[in-house]
């Protein structure tokens, strides 16, 4: 009797400190508490992502100090492989994520169409507009797409500061720059594709534009880790479409790496997410998703991920607020909404990929 009066005051004592742990954040309502027991209970969160596990580390870990009760579940994924495990899950009705975490924006809102579930977070008015789809899908960063060049073999006079400059510099040079360009390969990423798009949509002379780019020819990669890699060896000389916040973090110990942002425009991405809808753990997946978005998470993403917030009350200039002090109105946030969807129809897809092979091929 007395092990099990024992084993009791123990179980209560657990209860009872971790509850105290993990109180109700401030601003939220009262009854979110019950939003904290559960997930608590459920013990854990899966998350899918295409956010690299060495800048979601920190954001981890703020949240199970913030929730010892919650262990996170993190399963880090290119863009076109998440897409395909998750609805080859959806389909098998096994188990799969709770929540989806993608920087290919249209997939992952072609994903939420079908599969979120409505959460209408406690951090919705802190959000821009444009970055909530009815309150399914969410844009959690704000991140300058870039240039990235070797601060060795590019003169610092040749950096280009527009997407016509770039192209200028390479079809002025077919010589230097023969195989010395690297771009993100659009069939075999998500998030290039997508990208592409977004550029077609931005510059009315876009493929003209490719095809002066790609003069000197193109290396496609399928992830920007490897794009920087060889731009930082010499591999090659300089990379487009390449995502801010992960350049500016490789270029603080990278002396070789230098980062260009266009003056003409500067595409802004907003990695998507979204619950899905029957998640097996869903308490903890409202739990991790709001964390992302609050002040805590956004301010533990721009200071110690280096992926700036959209939000604009965060510590530092890593936010919406410094990068339009920084780039003004070339900023060009790609919104979460339906007009992501339109070139993933398969016919429209098949016609730009042809497209933008024929102009790459110049």
């Amino acid at each position: 009797m007395y092990k099990k009066t024992g084993a009791l005051a123990a179980s209560l004592a657990t209860i009872f400190s971790t509850s105290v742990l993990a109180a109700v954040p401030q601003g939220y309502p009262a009854d979110y508490q019950k939003v904290i027991d559960a997930g608590t209970k459920e013990g854990k969160v899966v998350v899918y992502s295409t956010t690299d596990i060495k800048a979601a580390g920190p954001l981890i870990k703020g949240f199970e100090a913030q929730y010892p009760g919650i262990k996170v579940e993190y399963n880090d994924m290119n863009s076109t492989e998440l897409y395909n495990r998750y609805i080859s899950e959806q389909a098998s009705g096994g188990g799969s994520g709770d929540v989806v975490w993608s920087s290919s924006m249209d997939t992952g809102l072609k994903l939420a169409t079908e599969y979120a579930a409505e959460y209408a977070t406690p951090e919705l008015d802190k959000l821009p507009k444009w970055a909530v789809w009815q309150q399914k899908a969410y844009g959690t960063t704000y991140e300058p797409v870039v240039f990235i060049y070797n601060k060795r073999l590019i003169p610092q006079g040749d950096v280009p500061d527009s997407h016509s400059a770039l192209a200028k510099l390479i079809a002025g040079q077919t010589d230097k720059f023969k195989g010395k360009v690297t771009t993100y390969d659009i069939e075999k990423s998500g998030l290039g594709f997508m990208l592409a798009v977004q550029d077609y949509k931005a510059d009315k002379d876009y493929f003209k534009t490719l095809a002066d780019v790609a003069k000197g020819g193109l290396t496609v990669q399928s992830s920007t880790g490897t794009m920087m890699e060889r731009v930082s060896s010499g591999e090659n000389f300089i990379g487009f479409n390449i995502l801010g916040s992960y350049a500016e973090a490789r270029a603080k110990g990278d002396p070789s790496l230098g980062i260009s942002y266009p003056k003409d425009y500067v595409l802004v991405l907003s990695r998507v997410s979204f619950i899905s809808d029957g998640a097996e753990h869903n308490n903890a997946a409202k739990l991790w998703f709001d964390y992302v978005l609050s002040e805590k998470g956004q301010t533990i993403l721009a200071n110690q991920s280096d992926i700036p917030s959209l939000r604009n009350d965060i510590e530092g200039k890593n936010d919406i607020d410094g990068m339009t002090k920084l780039l003004g109105s070339a900023l060009k946030p790609i919104p979460v909404d339906e007009s992501l969807l339109e070139y993933l129809e398969p016919k429209k897809r098949l016609d730009f990929i042809k497209q933008w092979r024929t102009a790459a091929a110049k």
